[in-house]
């Protein structure tokens, strides 16, 4: 097991990676909270699987929030719905809401915590490698607008973070792939042995190690710049024109990850008209060796269109994260007009 302390302006975050992790929640939660009530959010994927046998680990009654799973539930509405089970609930700012389940739960219940009486304590048990490796971990908390991806949240770090490898075993193969899309963007901006690791035929066997590393990475960069200024941005390689596609989708016709993949290749490829170093073909290759897509299905501009909601976005530029050399991310700022032209430039 790994155990790693993430140092936030306003709260510690503790964080244990492991097989069995999810076994030693309520041991967990007694060393860093002292709760009187506890209520978990989880989604209608997870319920069946995890909520039971999370909900009887501890001696306190248990209330909870079932939402229907998928991003195009993660908004204001869903919140609201929260909301009223945490007042019926009676949660006071000394209890618990503990957010089960990928990175929708982990996003929508984090803001729903952030928010509610101004903030009460957090713990995450991501359930999917895409919220274990990254969602999960450094307090961005948001849910979705119908004009772009993650405009309404706040910064808000769990106390508890609780990742158990075990849990990967279980996980369909298409939302596994998901995950390995942000465990590759880890291995291009900072870490080239994570890439060496997926590549090899038997890598699930190392997953502890590879979601270790992938977290280690993000815990470096949050406690370096936990309010996305500077540094932090190099977190959304690919995200950019990923969100724009996941928007052109209406949400549901890319999964994040993939959107994410896409949006990586597609960053290489504006890398390459700027000069920089061409990692197409690299990232191309191992996004689809994890049965990952690499080709836009919409159209440039209306991908373009759509990223000019992005919170990236200052009045007539965006910042862009670029690849060069392998392991080394850059942030670029580049000018609305030139961006358009790159992107829809042959």
């Amino acid at each position: 097991m790994y155990h790693l302390s993430l140092q936030g302006s306003a709260t510690k975050s503790e964080i244990y990676i492991g097989s069995g992790v999810f076994s030693q929640t309520a041991k967990r939660v007694a060393e860093t909270f002292k709760p009187t009530r506890i209520h978990v959010v989880t989604d209608s994927n997870v319920a069946p699987l995890y909520l039971k046998k999370l909900c009887a680990e501890f001696p306190l009654d248990i209330t909870t929030t079932v939402i229907p799973a998928g991003e195009d539930h993660k908004n204001l509405d869903t919140v609201a719905g929260i909301y009223a089970d945490l007042s019926e609930a009676e949660l006071t700012r000394s209890d618990l809401v503990i957010a089960l389940g990928g990175g929708v739960v982990g996003d929508i219940t984090g803001f729903a915590a952030a928010t509610y009486l101004r903030g009460i304590h957090l713990c995450q048990i991501p359930t999917t490698l895409l919220a274990q490796v990254d969602s999960s971990v450094g307090g961005k908390t948001a849910v979705d607008l119908p004009q772009g991806k993650n405009l309404v949240g706040a910064f808000y770090q769990p106390e508890l973070v609780m990742i158990d490898t075990d849990i990967l075993q279980t996980l369909p193969e298409r939302i596994f792939n998901d995950g390995m899309a942000e465990v590759i963007k880890y291995g291009f901006i900072s870490n080239p042995e994570i890439i060496d690791m997926i590549s090899a035929p038997d890598f699930k066997s190392n997953m502890e190690r590879i979601v270790y590393e992938c977290v280690r990475i993000k815990r470096d960069v949050v406690q370096a710049d936990e309010h996305d200024t500077g540094l932090r941005m190099i977190l959304n390689f690919g995200h950019t024109i990923g969100h724009g596609a996941e928007k052109v989708g209406h949400f549901t016709e890319l999964s994040h990850g993939q959107a994410v993949a896409i949006g990586m290749v597609q960053a290489a490829k504006l890398a390459v008209k700027l000069g920089e170093a061409d990692l197409v073909e690299q990232i191309t290759s191992i996004c689809q060796a994890h049965n990952l897509p690499t080709v836009l299905p919409y159209p440039m501009e209306d991908v373009y269109n759509a990223l000019l909601h992005d919170k990236k976005r200052t009045a007539d530029s965006i910042n862009f994260i670029l690849v060069h050399p392998l392991g080394k991310a850059n942030i670029h700022t580049i000018e609305l007009e030139q961006l358009h032209q790159l992107m829809t430039a042959e």
